[in-house]
This record gives C-alpha cells, structure tokens and sequence, in this order.
C-alpha cells in the first residue's frame, strides 16, 4: 500500500497535490518536486492488525457513541471490500471512518457549523478486513454541511475513511460519497480527480441486499488499492 514510486502514480486516478479551486492545496500542497525518504525498521514492522484488537461496538456508530439515547439520523450500513490491483482480497488491513451527524456537524473543536450536535453520536469507528477483504460499519447518514471554499460552499454528504497496511507508513485516506447527490457537481474535492471513471469509483452503490430490512438502507462501497481501477486516494 506504500507509494515509494510517487513519479509513477497515475494523476488521472489520483488528485493533485495542489488544486487551485481546493484553496487550502495551496497552502498545503508541496511547491517543489518530493524527495523519497527510505523507512525506518520502526515504519515498516508494526504488528500485523486482528479483530482481536476491535471492541464489540468499534465498527457501530449507532451504538459506539451514545450517552443517554439512540443518535438522530437514517441509519445506514456501509460494507464492501478491500482489493489488490489483481482484485485479490486484502486481509488484515484495519480501516477508521469518519463523519458528519445527521446534521453535518462534527463534534471537533474546529467545526463552528450553526448545526445542532448530537450527543449520541461520535461520528468515528473501525474495523479490520476479514480473510475475504469485507468490512462493514452500522452507521448514520451524515449531512452535507458549509465548508468555506468559496461563496455558499457545500460539502456533498459523505463518509472520510482510513487505511492502514501492515506497516505505519501505509496509510491511505479517500472518502465514500452517495449515489445521485447534486452536490458532487459543484464539489470541488471530489471534482480535483482529472478522470471522470475515477471519480466515479469513490461514490457507493445502493444496496439492498446489504442493508436490514425494515431498519438501515445499504450502501456498498469496494476500495481498489492500485492498479487501473484504484479508488482515488487524497494526498
């Protein structure tokens, strides 16, 4: 999952490290070509990750955050796989998600949004690939919320997500939208990926069969971690 070869990352898959109408790029983004810098021993070799580590609630947020009642909110469940470039399944890979509430606010010191918060919900969780590569969260559909790009900003409703490797210096970072948001049209974050077919691999697929009926929608959402088909990953 590491990119040690960063000139041959295919920039149609992949986002820009600046661009120009995500205008906080360019105050982050590097100005000037990248130097590789070969691992540390302490990098490359953390312990493998297992469900052993999970707690019983981790991949829940329906559960995992409540104080004092259920969080407010369409529950949803998020499942898919991890795959190789060969669509082999990728075991052991531990995945964190996280969110907006129903409201499209976080609950972070940094989000001043005027939106309700909700106490029984944290918007965070995890999980670790099985021997087939599935994951699956029960959570809340988030909101879409402003963000300040530009004049009457909204950010397309959507679900931040994490991985990590078997090794530190193999974190990947995407985020999953929804099928059929208006929002993603004028979304300039999700519009930084060059290739339309691209972009389009980081928006889910409606799920029937996944979901539970009578109680939470589905949504399938697969991670591609290389090759032609790789799910765009953020810098």
């Amino acid at each position: 999952m590491s990119d040690n070869n960063i000139d041959k990352r295919d920039w149609q898959t992949h986002p820009p490290y600046v661009h120009l109408d995500y205008k906080s790029t360019t105050f982050r983004g590097p100005q000037k070509p990248l130097i590789p810098i070969k691992h540390s021993l302490s990098e490359l070799s953390v312990p493998a990750f297992g469900q052993g580590q999970m707690h019983e609630h981790d991949n829940d947020l329906t559960i995992n955050g409540r104080v004092d009642g259920e969080p407010i909110g369409e529950r949803i469940i998020v499942s898919g796989r991890v795959l190789d470039e060969y669509s082999r399944p990728q075991s052991g890979i531990l995945l964190e998600i996280w969110q907006a509430n129903a409201a499209g606010r976080y609950i972070h010191k940094a989000d001043q949004h005027d939106a309700p918060i909700d106490p029984n919900f944290l918007g965070g969780g995890r999980c670790v690939t099985d021997e087939n590569g599935h994951y699956k969260f029960t959570t809340i559909k988030p909101g879409a919320y402003p963000w300040g790009n530009h004049y009457n900003a909204w950010r397309p409703i959507h679900i931040h997500f994490s991985l990590f490797g078997m090794s530190l210096a193999s974190r990947l970072i995407t985020q999953m939208y929804f099928p059929g948001d208006p929002l993603l049209k004028l979304d300039p974050i999700y519009n930084s990926t060059p290739d339309v077919k691209a972009r389009e691999r980081m928006v889910s697929s409606l799920s029937m069969d996944t979901g539970i009926a009578d109680i939470a929608l589905g949504y399938e959402f697969d991670i591609v971690l290389r090759g032609l088909s790789a799910t765009p990953m953020e810098q």
